[in-house]
C-alpha cells in the first residue's frame, strides 16, 4: 500500500496543474497562480515521501516528470501569453487606467475577443520546460544538484509576474511588467535558464551540519527575509538569488 503514497502526491500534482491550466486559459492567473504554488508543494513532498518510505520506483520519475510538464511547464506558458497578449493590448489602445482598474478587481482580461500572434511566444517557456523535463528523466549528473533552473522554480518566477502587478501596487513595476518587449525578454531568459549548463544546487541534504550546507542556510535565511520584506517582488529576486548562491557553492567547494 505504502508504495502507491508517493505517486498519489503527485497525482494531486497533475490535478493542481489542470485547474491551474482552466484558470490560467480564462485569463484568472491569480487563482492559476494558488494552484501552481499547491502543485510544486505536492512535488516536493512526493519526492520526500518516497525517499522516507523507500519507496522509489521508475513509474513514479515518470509520472512526477509528467506531473511537472502540466503544472510547471505548461501553465506558464499559458500565463505568459496571456499576459503578453494584454500588453500589446495595452499597446494599441494607449491607455492604462481601465487595464490597472481590471488587474486590481482581479481580471487580466483587456479585450477577451483579440488574440495577438505575439503572445505565443509565452510557450516557449512550455517548450523549453518538455526538452527540460525530458533530458532530465535521462541525465544520470543530476542527482545531488541540478543542471540548469529547475522547472518549478522556473514557474513561479513567471507566475510571480501576476502576482507583482496585482499586490505590489507600484506603477513602475506595472509599466515594466505589461511591456510586451519586456516579458518577451523574460520568455527567452527563462528558456535560456531552463536548459543552461548552470549547476545549481539541491536540497537534498545528506547531512544536516552547517559547514556542508551553510549556504544553503543563509539562501533559506534570506529568501525568508525577503518575502517578509518585499512580498511577491521577493520570487524574482530568490531566483536571481539562488543561481549566485549555486554559484558561489560551486566556487567555495573547489577553493
Amino acid at each position: 500500500m505504502k508504495r502507491h503514497i508517493p505517486n498519489f502526491i503527485t497525482l494531486l500534482n497533475v490535478f493542481s496543474g489542470c485547474v491551474a491550466t482552466v484558470f490560467a486559459v480564462l485569463n484568472q492567473l491569480e487563482f492559476a497562480a494558488i494552484f501552481v504554488f499547491l502543485g510544486i508543494f505536492f512535488d516536493f513532498f512526493d519526492g520526500l515521501a518516497a525517499r522516507l518510505l523507500d519507496v522509489r520506483s521508475e513509474l513514479g520519475v515518470q509520472l512526477d516528470s509528467l506531473a511537472d510538464m502540466i503544472t510547471s511547464g505548461l501553465v506558464p506558458g499559458i500565463v505568459m501569453f496571456q499576459l503578453i497578449n494584454d500588453a500589446v493590448d495595452l499597446n494599441i489602445m494607449s491607455s492604462w487606467e481601465g487595464t490597472l482598474y481590471a488587474f486590481s478587481s482581479g481580471s487580466f482580461d483587456t479585450n477577451p475577443n483579440e488574440i495577438h500572434f505575439l503572445g505565443f511566444f509565452g510557450f516557449i517557456i512550455t517548450l523549453a520546460s518538455a526538452y527540460r523535463l525530458a533530458k532530465f528523466n535521462i541525465d544520470e549528473n543530476q542527482v545531488s544538484s541540478f543542471i540548469g533552473l529547475p522547472t518549478p522554480a522556473n514557474a513561479l518566477l513567471i507566475l510571480s509576474l501576476p502576482l507583482i502587478l496585482l499586490y505590489q501596487n507600484n506603477e513602475v513595476l506595472n509599466e515594466i511588467i505589461l511591456n510586451q518587449w519586456f516579458l518577451i525578454g523574460v520568455t527567452l531568459l527563462s528558456a535560456f535558464l531552463l536548459n543552461s549548463k548552470i549547476e545549481l544546487f539541491s536540497f537534498k541534504l545528506n547531512n544536516a551540519g552547517f559547514k556542508e550546507n551553510g549556504i544553503k542556510y543563509l539562501f533559506l535565511i534570506g529568501s525568508l527575509v525577503l518575502l517578509l520584506t518585499m512580498k511577491f517582488l521577493a520570487i524574482p529576486l530568490i531566483i536571481a538569488f539562488y543561481i549566485l548562491a549555486s554559484l558561489a557553492e560551486k566556487q567555495f567547494k573547489t577553493a
